[in-house]
């Protein structure tokens, strides 16, 4: 009989661990700053200007394009904005000069409109035009400019259901090492526009998975950036989560080439939302085999 209990205790043992992985304990700590960073980045999605208020990406031509609610307008604006708001000009030189048209009530950065230059997202903080509820701004990729419109009263925005995310993994925080190159190396990073964007890459981050040794290359935007941005697929890709990647920012360990890599923080890009954003794609080298089930999932469900 002694040993008929002790067979029964082990099976329950083991059919117990059979029947799936413990439940993990997670600090709570951890899991508010996951949860606040979560809010957070929701909060961004909705805000009065954010992705989700994007209805328009217009490729500007060499010379004189109308911009209004007007059907013959070479932008089309929404109904209740001015028929004509105004002319973009795209010159010789690749600026872009602004015409108001006149008691159109169009600001830009939030006072009266004059004919004028207008500058784009390569400048920095690029100049807003605003035409009723509607506003509108330069974007530069490569060789072209594009004017990105948005409106606060955006079908995205009115149908949001909210972010999807993984169960919080504290496994998925994962401390890599970078190992530099010699200098800093200029990437051509894909883009769903086609158009390449070039940003830097200072090393190569080196890490395992359950495991498994991986890597990846993460990019600065400029030398004195400190945090790395890394644009990354893995085996969770198209079936969980966003199928052309996603993005995660880390930072270094002060004074040590280690770099926190926590995936609950993995975000979708911004082209998971709205057609009109310009990503970039991950390279074939963040292209990683293995499933990173931790961050934000993906489903035309929440789109």
């Amino acid at each position: 009989m002694k040993q008929l209990t002790i067979f029964v205790v082990v099976a329950c043992v083991v059919a117990l661990t059979a029947c799936g992985p413990a439940t993990v304990k997670i600090d709570d700590s951890y899991r508010a700053e996951i949860e606040a960073a979560w809010a957070e980045r929701e909060a961004h999605l909705l805000a009065d200007d954010g992705w989700l208020t994007l209805i328009g990406l217009f490729w500007l031509e060499p010379g004189v394009q109308t911009i209004g609610s007007a059907p013959d307008a070479d932008i089309r604006l929404p109904d209740g904005t001015p028929p004509v708001a105004g002319a973009l000009e795209l010159t010789g030189e690749g600026m872009v000069v602004f015409s108001a048209e006149a008691g159109a009530n169009v600001t830009v950065n939030g006072g009266p409109a004059a004919t004028g230059l207008l500058r784009s997202d390569a400048d920095g903080e690029p100049d807003i035009v605003r035409a009723g509820r509607i506003s509108f701004y330069l974007i530069s990729r490569g060789d072209r400019i594009g004017v990105r419109i948005k409106d606060p009263q955006a079908t995205a925005r009115q149908t949001f259901r909210g972010l999807e995310h993984f169960p919080i993994d504290p496994s998925r925080r994962i401390t890599a090492t970078l190992e530099p190159y010699a200098e800093l190396k200029e990437v051509a990073i894909p883009t769903v526009i086609d158009t390449p964007t070039t940003m830097l890459a200072p090393g190569l981050l080196r890490f395992e998975v359950d495991g498994r040794p991986v890597s990846l290359e993460p990019y600065l935007s400029d030398p004195d950036e400190t945090t790395l941005f890394i644009v990354f697929r893995d085996a969770t890709s198209g079936e969980s989560t966003y199928g052309a990647g996603r993005f995660l920012d880390a930072e270094r360990v002060e004074g040590s080439d280690e770099v926190i890599l926590d995936f609950n923080l993995a975000i979708n890009p911004p082209c998971a939302f709205t057609p009109y954003a310009t990503c970039p794609l991950p390279t074939p080298e963040n292209y990683l085999d293995v499933a990173i089930k931790a961050g934000e999932r993906y489903s035309n469900s929440s789109h």
